[in-house]
């Protein structure tokens, strides 16, 4: 059977930077050097310092200087959670994503063999973040001028991109849509009463 794909064009603006502040101490330095390695073809890039000296606003300069979609990779939600602010802030214009796992509460099965206990997996799923990272898909689907800010538990279970097409249901003002059938494919694609 073959495979619907959506070609939906990718809007976007151009990465910028607005703030009233220009890059200054280390940052020039810092820029030029990871645009020089990103461009050379390196995969994967670091940008280390200490708390408070203006990593945030490094990377947005970094990426404003690329112009190319970005995936930031934070240890925790609060992390997370904090440079999305600060990136909504620098790139006001741009889409800022955030995409962290949806579980409030993990506690994944378990067996304690001392006392032939069997514990079942157990979770806590949060909508809004749930939202959220629908809200990303899409971004990352119809724009280009993306940074998603992630952590790392977050891209567990997720699916493949061609999964997330499979399961699009386009509506489009103007269309004339079969209700039972529109119905139908919502409850094919997992929706619930």
């Amino acid at each position: 059977m073959a495979r619907a794909s959506v070609s939906t064009p990718r809007s976007g603006k151009p990465f910028e930077v607005i703030a009233d502040i220009k890059p200054s101490g280390d940052q020039p330095q810092a820029i030029e050097e990871l645009t020089q390695r990103i461009n050379a073809g390196e995969q994967d890039v670091v940008l280390l310092g200490a708390t408070g000296t203006g990593k945030s606003a490094t990377a947005a300069w970094l990426i404003e200087r690329l112009q190319r979609p970005t995936l930031v990779i934070a240890p925790n939600k609060t992390l997370a959670a904090q440079l999305v602010n600060e990136f909504r802030d620098l790139l006001p214009n741009n889409a800022i994503e955030y995409f962290v796992s949806y579980y409030d509460y993990y506690q994944p099965e378990a067996y304690v063999p001392q006392t032939d206990t069997f514990i079942e997996k157990d979770a806590s799923i949060n909508n809004e973040v749930e939202r959220l990272r629908y809200q990303t898909t899409y971004s990352l689907l119809t724009r280009r001028d993306v940074i998603v800010v992630a952590t790392v538990s977050c891209i567990y279970g997720l699916g493949t991109p061609q999964e997330y097409i499979d399961r699009m249901i386009i509506l489009r003002k103007g269309d004339e849509i079969e209700r039972n059938l529109l119905l139908r494919r919502f409850v094919d694609v997992q929706y619930k009463r």
